[in-house]
């Protein structure tokens, strides 16, 4: 979903927050079998061979981040002000895998216009067309996309809010908001009521905009498949990092604003799912496997961050946006459908 629009600014602010965090996990005892029985070994599936791997998608796929322990964004596959992680989960997976060709042309912001024409960033970069890195020898494709169609990243903005209140106005109102261009930085005071804004009239605008955005995803999917007719298409939803609920000062949000944006998320994968049956793509769900990891939880075990800093690993994130820890389940998560299917 969308990145913030100035990375050399924010660079300077975040940076200064990030504190070199060293831990370790302990290994996991090795099982024991008891006297007089046997444990026959189980053969872990094997991983497929693939030669050429092209990934797709926006920032949730780029994992997005501003400055980590290799410096800036990755540029190898795509311009800087993309935001690429040099450790997203396609990397990880490509690694894994020992893909022979890489291609990984996730970016921050992108929709599924972006798969056909040029993307304008906000540096003054320019991603090509995504669909310009398939080829006819491509073997997998991952695609994570639809965020940014149903305009769910700037709605999710409007939800914070400075105050654990809802109604903060004196009159016991929220002022109208227009639609947030720059869903990260804000266009207006941080005053929530998001829920109140997109459901006025009883008329839900971002569930409408969810069922508007699958024809999209359905034709990207089948245009995968005539670009490079031998991949397999695996369609990446959304992970758990959204709450049912505010957690006052690390969510700043209303618990009813954020119910109503963790529904839209749910809505939101529900769509990516018919799209991938309807477009003839694999559904990988990494939605189930996340849960409990949400920006609510502690700084350890949650796999994204609302602010930014993170200490998965020492990092400046683009805020509202997966961590390392999140891209590092986002791959396993891939790779064990990959090992099953």
């Amino acid at each position: 979903m969308k990145p913030l629009r100035a990375l050399a600014p924010a660079l300077v602010v975040l940076g200064a927050l990030v504190a070199p965090y060293a831990g370790s996990a302990a290994a996991a005892p090795a099982p024991q079998a008891h006297a007089g029985t046997s444990i026959a070994a189980k053969a872990t599936p094997e991983l497929p061979r693939v030669k050429e791997y092209v990934s797709l998608g926006d920032s949730w796929s780029a994992d997005v981040v501003f400055a980590n322990s290799d410096g800036g964004p990755d540029s190898t596959y795509a311009p800087v002000d993309c935001a690429q992680s040099h450790h997203n989960y396609p990397k990880l997976v490509a690694a894994e895998l020992g893909v022979t060709t890489l291609r990984d042309a996730t970016c921050g912001s992108a929709t599924t216009d972006d798969f056909t024409a040029p993307q304008d960033l906000p540096a003054g970069g320019q991603n090509p067309p995504q669909f310009d890195r398939l080829t006819r020898t491509t073997d997998l494709v991952t695609v994570g996309i639809g965020g940014n169609d149903a305009g769910i990243a700037s709605a999710g903005m409007d939800c914070l809010n400075a105050l654990p209140v809802a109604n903060p106005l004196p009159d016991g109102t929220v002022p109208p908001m227009p639609d947030n261009p720059v869903p990260v930085i804000g266009s207006e005071a941080p005053l929530g009521g998001c829920k109140e804004k997109y459901t006025a009239g009883g008329h839900d605008r971002l569930s409408e905009r969810i069922r508007e955005s699958e024809p999209k995803l359905v034709a990207a999917f089948r245009s995968i498949h005539r670009i490079s007719p031998h991949a397999r298409i695996l369609a990446v939803d959304y992970l758990s990092l959204v709450p049912d609920h505010g957690c006052y000062p690390t969510v700043p949000a209303t618990d009813e604003d954020m119910a109503y944006i963790h529904d839209k998320f749910i809505e939101l994968n529900a769509m990516v799912k018919r799209a991938a049956r309807r477009g003839g793509a694999e559904f990988v769900n990494t939605y189930t496997p996340t849960l409990g990891h949400d920006f609510c939880q502690l700084p350890t075990v949650r796999y994204g961050e609302i602010y930014g800093p993170s200490v998965n690993d020492p990092a400046v994130g683009v805020p509202a946006h997966p961590n390392a820890a999140g891209a590092r389940a986002q791959a396993a998560v891939v790779l064990d459908y990959l090992r099953s299917h």
